[in-house]
Order: C-alpha cells, then structure tokens, then sequence
C-alpha cells in the first residue's frame, strides 16, 4: 500500500509538472502578437519573385565564374552587391564606402588568396545596440577543369533573398516604418571550404556577440528536394536550430508561418540524431556555438547540389519568394519587439 501511494504522488507531481509546461507554453504563444500585420503584408510584397529572379541570374552567370572564395568572380560578386546596397542608400556599419568586412590570406589555407564578407545594415530607432543578423553564404566553388559551378541555389538563393529584405526593410524606414533593432545583413565568404567566414567574423564582430539577439541564416532556399518533389508538394521548408537555444524563436517562427505564408515548415532535420547533422554544417553553427539563438532555412538537397547544374533556371522563383516573406516576417518581429528575445535558461 505504502509503495502504491508514493507511486500515485509521483504521477500527480508529473501530471501537474507537465500542466504546468503546457500552460507556459499556451502563454507564450498568445504573447507572441506581430503589431502592425498590415506593415509586414506590404513591405514583404515588394520582395518578387522577378527581381530575386534577377539577382540569382546575375550571382549565377558566368561572369562571376562560380563565386569561389578569393578569386576575381567572388570580388565581382562583392561588388555587385557593393553597388546595389549603395543604389538603394543602405549603408554600411564599417563607414561611408567601405562594405567589405575584410578577411586575411593568413586565415586561410595557403592556396586561398585573402577574401572578405560583404556588409549592410539598418540601425535600429530605439535599440540601436541590440542586433539581428540575417546571413547568407555568398561563396561557391568556383571553376574545376574549365567546368563552372553555377552555384544558383547554392547560394545565389540566399544571397538574393537577403538582398530583397534589405530592400524591403529600407523601405520600411523610408515610410517611417524603420525597426527598433539594428538589422544587420551579413554576405559570408569561404562557406564551402569550413564556414570560415562566419568564424572569422564571431571572432572579430562588428557588433558585440552579446548584442547580437539571433541569426536567421539562409543556405539553399530555391528549390524542391527529392522527399517533396515524389510528394509532389512544393510549398514547404526546412526548419533546424530554432528550439535549440531559444523556446520563443520557434513559436515567434510559427506564428509569422500562420499568419503570412503558410508554409509547411518541416523539423525533421532538426532532430538532436539527423544523421545530416545539418545543424552544424552551415554559417549559423558558429553563432549558435556562441550561443545566439539561430534559424538555418534550407530546402534540402537535390540532384544538382554541388554540381555544374546547378543553374538559374531551376530555380522556383515563386517559392523562392514565398521563403523569404517567411524569413523577413520573422525577422521584423525579432527587429520590432518589445522585448529581446532571450536564451532559455534551461538550455
């Protein structure tokens, strides 16, 4: 008898444990509310699927010869994006014409030349300090025995998607509309050879990491994978990182999902035993190493992954487009809120 009662106290203390989670969980969600969803409706529609469309066939056109870290197609690259952040008057956080975060040939191995990452931003009205990175790789792999690596979803996608919400959130300001937080849009080099890149820039930010709120970073986002395609779904992306730090960044990513783009957004990768281990494979890592809540956005990979097929026209620009309205919603909450979104205790 005595052994049945301590056994029924410990289900009741269980069962009133999990309640209690539950009910927390119930009251963060309703505190999640996106002010002015009116705002986010329409400066997320100035991001179109003609002009991503744009800038993927550029970023992927043999001009910029595959993009590879240090060589002169990645410099053209750079200052293709150089040009349209001053053509659209956003400025850079490194002084009046400098964009390039610059990166040593010390840093690299001894076969590649010095690099840099390209940089923009958009200072907060009210909590200048406090950071939001969005991120893409800006890097590919170049040209192999004369054959090039288009590299249009990897990661010419990415790249054109941080590009329009630059332009949106510009946009925003310009209107009077201009966020509380600093975003800041962050191009990353020497992605394929280590994500060294990002490491390089966690150890010499420009902003203090303990400012930096959250990453949102984007690494393939313009096509569909093999599972979605046999589905014959294709309105879908893939979630990882979320949950790992921060319990709100989830919901904060759900909500925006319900509430603007509807999108089925897929955790699988996400998994603590993915076998991908996708979670450390991209720029985000080194962010999340340093404990800054991320989202890595990605759809998996394909046929033409790390191929020279890799090219612009297989890119789905409307779902391309309907990915970066998931993002840029989310990183308007992230930019607007009242509060700072904060590392969970337990984590």
């Amino acid at each position: 008898m005595k052994a049945l009662l301590i056994a029924s106290a410990l289900t009741l203390v269980g069962s009133c444990a999990n309640l209690r989670y539950t009910q927390k969980i119930e009251n963060l969600k309703k505190s999640i509310v996106f002010e002015n969803p009116e705002m986010i409706i329409k400066y997320g529609n100035t991001i179109t699927s003609e002009e991503l469309s744009a800038h993927v066939y550029t970023l992927s056109s043999s001009d910029f010869e595959g993009r590879e870290t240090g060589q002169m197609g990645f410099h053209r690259a750079s200052n293709f994006l150089k040009d349209f952040y001053v053509d659209n008057d956003i400025q850079s956080p490194l002084g009046y014409d400098n964009y390039y975060q610059r990166i040593p040939k010390s840093y690299f191995s001894k076969e590649s030349p010095s690099s840099q990452n390209v940089v923009a931003y958009i200072e907060g009205s009210e909590y200048p300090e406090e950071v939001i990175v969005i991120s893409a790789h800006l890097d590919h792999l170049g040209t192999t025995n004369e054959v090039m690596y288009f590299g249009a979803d990897d990661n010419a996608s990415g790249t054109a998607a941080v590009m329009e919400m630059a332009q949106a959130f510009a946009l925003a300001k310009k209107d009077g509309y201009g966020p509380k937080r600093t975003i800041l849009f962050l191009h990353l080099t020497a992605e394929e050879i280590g994500l060294l890149g990002s490491n390089y820039y966690v150890k010499h930010p420009i902003y203090a990491l303990e400012n930096t709120v959250a990453n949102l970073n984007i690494d393939m986002i313009g096509r569909v994978d093999k599972f979605y395609e046999v589905k014959q779904q294709e309105d879908y992306v893939y979630i990882i990182g979320a949950d790992r730090l921060s319990t709100k960044l989830h919901y904060i990513s759900e909500a925006a999902n319900d509430q603007f783009t509807n999108l089925t957004l897929d955790y699988k990768y996400n998994a603590e035993g993915d076998s991908n281990r996708y979670y450390y494979r991209s720029d985000h890592y080194n962010f999340a190493y340093r404990n800054i809540p991320v989202i890595f956005y990605f759809n998996g990979e394909h046929q033409d992954y790390h191929q020279p097929t890799d090219t612009p026209d297989k890119i789905n620009y409307p779902l391309l487009q309907k990915r970066a309205q998931l993002i840029f919603s989310t990183a308007w909450y992230l930019a607007n809120s009242e509060e700072r979104l904060e590392v969970d205790e337990r984590k």
